[in-house]
């Protein structure tokens, strides 16, 4: 027998001969192809796009950082992000300008020396490497929170007007049309100006002020966009076989939208979430730079950007480093949406 057998498959034999040609057993030996999952497949397209990938991470590592690595690194410098460090090396004397990386210090809280990692943020000489971590938090939180709730009333309103369209996705439709057209920043410097700091005020004890009030002010303006989003997608679901089937059997609209509409909107929902994460993180850093966001007091990353180019000829590291924090945190939130994009509609990359 030669020793490369040339294996021959006749017409006749059809694709069953050609798989068991191809897969090396014999046509009784073939084994059955076990089916593949929606989820599966979504996941196989995923990890194929390593810059997606890398962005997924990046995400983990960073949510690490702000929430486990900044408890931690307050613990081993010794003082907290909003200690005040005047009379010491913390701020130049006689120019009274910020620290440079890598400064020790007299902590007179612990009388024990400590270092500015990356010098200090201020003429307050507080800590910008602490102040860096602690603003990652708030920014998150700020960003996490407000695509959270824009979605849930996004998804909500958008599959009502969507599937009983007629007059409930008329009023639906022209609340959506006067949000749209409602002047954000406008209401934000208003809101800052008059109860700003009564709003600020409200912490649930676990945030820091301003968190929540920036939340609200998202949330209430910025879930038109999910909503047309979903609208669009309930319309063609809403006109599927298995939607008329449920219908036949007598199946309640309710009952409908929660198992045939709502787990088809869970594809956009990831994808548009992961999107409008960074653009929360660019509104806040935004608002906090024109002093209508976070309380000055409070670290973040739009309070340092603000803060900065006070200092931008003598200490240009000040305006690099939160200037970094945001470009990175919103590119790898954008990247991680385009692969969650193409990994759920692959037709789209085409």
């Amino acid at each position: 027998m030669a020793r490369d057998q040339e294996v021959v498959v006749s017409g006749a034999a059809g694709l069953g001969a050609a798989v068991a040609t191809e897969s090396g057993v014999q046509l009784g030996e073939l084994e059955a192809v076990r089916a593949r999952g929606y989820w599966e497949l979504v996941w196989i397209r995923f990890k194929r796009d390593k810059v997606a990938i890398a962005s997924g991470f990046m995400i983990l590592i960073l949510l690490a950082i702000a929430f486990g690595g900044a408890p931690l690194a307050k613990h081993y410098v010794g003082h907290g992000p909003n200690d005040i460090f005047t009379g010491t090396a913390a701020v130049s004397q006689p120019s009274l300008l910020p620290a440079n990386p890598w400064t020790h210090i007299d902590n007179y809280y612990t009388n024990k020396k400590n270092v500015l990692v990356l010098g200090a943020a201020n003429r307050l000489g507080q800590d910008e490497f602490l102040r860096l971590l602690y603003g990652a938090q708030v920014s998150l939180e700020v960003a996490l929170l407000s695509t959270l709730g824009v979605m849930v009333i996004g998804v909500i309103l958008g599959a009502i007007a969507g599937y009983f369209r007629g007059w409930v996705d008329t009023i639906i439709s022209r609340v959506t049309e006067i949000t749209m057209a409602f002047p954000l920043l406008l209401f934000v410097i208003a809101l800052a100006a008059t109860v700003g700091p009564q709003l600020n005020s409200i912490t649930l004890g676990i945030f820091p002020q301003g968190v929540i009030t920036l939340v609200l002010i998202f949330s209430i303006f910025g879930w038109f966009y999910p909503a047309r989003i979903m609208r669009a997608q309930v319309l063609s679901i809403r006109e599927k076989e298995y939607v008329e089937a449920a219908r036949m059997i007598g199946a309640s609209d309710a009952r409908i939208i929660r198992s045939h509409v709502i787990p088809h909107l869970i594809a956009p929902m990831i994808v548009y979430s992961t999107l409008i994460v960074a653009s929360y993180v660019l509104f806040e850093a935004g608002l906090s730079f024109l002093g209508v966001g976070i309380p000055l007091t409070v670290p973040s990353w739009g309070n340092l950007l603000s803060s900065a180019p006070e200092y931008y000829t003598t200490r240009p590291l000040l305006m690099v480093w939160p200037g970094l924090a945001v470009l990175m945190t919103t590119l790898a939130f954008n990247l991680l949406g385009d692969g969650l994009r193409d990994a759920f509609d692959p037709r789209g990359s085409r």
